[in-house]
C-alpha cells in the first residue's frame, strides 16, 4: 500500500447548511473560524479586527453580543467586512433576536441558558425571518441544572443528552439550519462527546476545545482534540480557542488542517530544526520568510533544509526547496529538480520570488 493511500481521510456525510454565502456540512470543505476580542461597540476596531482574521483566513467570524449597543452595532459592522458574522449570544433572548435583524448569518446560542420555551422560539422565528442558521453550542461549563444533576457533573453523556435536547426544540419549530458543538476544557470527555454526538445526528459538528488556554498549551491541546477527531472523519467547521491573537487561532486551525491534508491554503514549510550541518541559519530564515510569504493564498509546498542528509529527498517532494551547502551555497529545486546553486546572502529573496512565481502560476491555471 502506498504512502498516499493513508492520506485520505473518510469524512462523516452530514447536512449542508448555510453560514451567510459559506456552506458548512456535506461535501464542502472544513471551515476555520475564530472570534473578535475587541468591544463590539468600537464599531471600528471591531471591523479592523474582522478584516485581519479574514485575511488571515478565516471563513466564518464570531461576534460577542451582550448588550444592545453591541447588536445594534452589528447592523454597522456588517457593511464593511466580507465575511459571515455569527453573534455570540448567552442568557437573553432579545440580543438573538435584535441580532438576527441587523445582520447576523448565524446565531450561537446555548438553549439552555435562553430561558423558557416561548423566548426559544421568538429565536428561532427572527432566524428564520432574517435567512440566520443557529449554532447550538453545548458546553461543560454551562449544562442545565437537572442534566448536571442526573449525571452528576458534566460527562460526555451530558453533553450529548443537553445537546440532542436543545436539537429537539429547534426540530419541533421545523428549523434544521443548525450546527452543534459539544465543548470542554477536557480534551478527553470532548473527543468523547464529540464521537458519541456523531453517531447520533446528522448536522454540522463545530469542533474546539474550549478554554484551551494560551499560545502554546492551548494549541497543544486543540490539535490533539481536533486532530483525533478529524482523523475520525468528525467535524465541519473548527475553531481553536486561544488566550491570544485571534490571528494566531486561525493559523493554527489552517496548520491543523493542512498538516491532515484537509485544507490546502497558503505555503506549507517543511523544515528541519536545524544542527551544526546547516549551511546557512535555518530558524532565522524560516522566521523570516513565514512573514514575507504570509500573503500567499495558493497552496505552495516549500521545503527549506538546511544540509544534504535529508534535504534532496524533502525538496524531491516540494514546488520550491532549498537544501544547504558549503561556503554560503545552496542547491535550489524547483518542481522536485535541481535548478541552480543560490548564495545563502541571495536565498530569501529568490525563495519569496520562486514561491510568488509559483502562486501565480496556480492563480492563472
Amino acid at each position: 500500500m502506498s504512502i498516499r493511500s493513508f492520506r485520505n481521510i473518510k469524512r462523516k456525510k452530514t447536512k449542508e447548511i448555510n453560514v451567510g454565502n459559506v456552506k458548512v456540512g456535506g461535501n464542502n470543505p472544513i471551515t476555520v473560524q475564530s472570534m473578535t476580542n475587541t468591544l463590539t461597540t468600537d464599531i471600528k476596531s471591531t471591523i479592523n479586527q474582522i478584516n485581519e482574521i479574514h485575511n488571515e483566513g478565516a471563513d466564518i467570524v464570531r461576534v460577542s453580543c451582550p448588550d444592545e449597543p453591541s447588536t445594534k452595532a452589528l447592523k454597522e459592522i456588517v457593511k464593511h467586512v466580507d465575511v459571515p458574522i455569527v453573534a455570540d449570544i448567552h442568557f437573553h433572548f432579545k440580543r438573538a433576536i435584535e441580532a438576527a435583524k441587523n445582520g447576523a448569518s448565524c446565531l450561537r446560542i446555548n438553549p439552555g441558558n435562553i430561558g423558557n420555551i416561548s423566548k426559544i422560539k421568538e429565536v428561532i422565528k427572527a432566524a428564520k425571518d432574517n435567512n440566520c442558521s443557529i449554532r447550538i453550542g453545548v458546553n461543560a461549563g454551562s449544562l442545565e441544572k437537572d442534566i448536571l444533576e442526573k449525571f452528576r457533573g458534566p460527562c460526555p453523556e451530558a453533553l450529548v443528552e443537553s445537546a440532542l435536547r436543545n436539537i429537539k426544540i429547534l426540530e419541533d419549530e421545523n428549523f434544521e439550519n443548525l450546527k452543534i458543538s459539544v465543548k470542554s476544557s477536557d480534551v478527553f470527555l470532548s473527543i468523547e462527546a464529540y464521537r458519541q454526538l456523531s453517531k447520533k445526528i446528522h448536522y454540522p459538528l463545530h469542533l474546539g476545545i474550549t478554554e484551551a488556554g494560551g499560545f502554546v498549551s492551548g494549541s497543544i491541546k486543540s490539535s490533539i482534540g481536533l486532530g483525533v477527531l478529524l482523523l475520525d472523519g468528525i467535524g465541519d467547521t473548527i475553531r481553536i480557542s486561544l488566550s491570544d491573537d485571534p490571528i494566531r487561532e486561525v493559523q493554527i486551525g489552517n496548520e491543523i488542517l493542512k498538516s491532515l491534508n484537509l485544507r490546502e491554503r497558503g505555503v506549507k514549510i517543511i523544515s528541519c530544526p536545524s544542527c551544526a550541518r546547516q549551511g546557512f541559519q535555518v530558524i532565522e530564515t524560516v522566521k523570516v520568510l513565514e512573514k514575507k510569504l504570509s500573503h500567499i493564498k495558493k497552496p505552495v509546498t516549500l521545503s527549506i533544509i538546511g544540509c544534504v542528509v535529508n534535504g534532496p529527498g524533502e525538496a524531491a517532494t516540494t514546488d520550491v526547496g532549498i537544501t544547504g551547502g558549503k561556503k554560503g551555497s545552496n542547491m535550489l529545486y524547483l518542481s522536485g529538480i535541481q535548478s541552480e546553486k543560490v548564495l545563502t546572502d541571495d536565498l530569501i529573496e529568490r525563495v519569496v520570488l520562486e514561491v510568488e512565481k509559483k502562486a501565480s502560476e496556480l492563480e492563472n491555471s
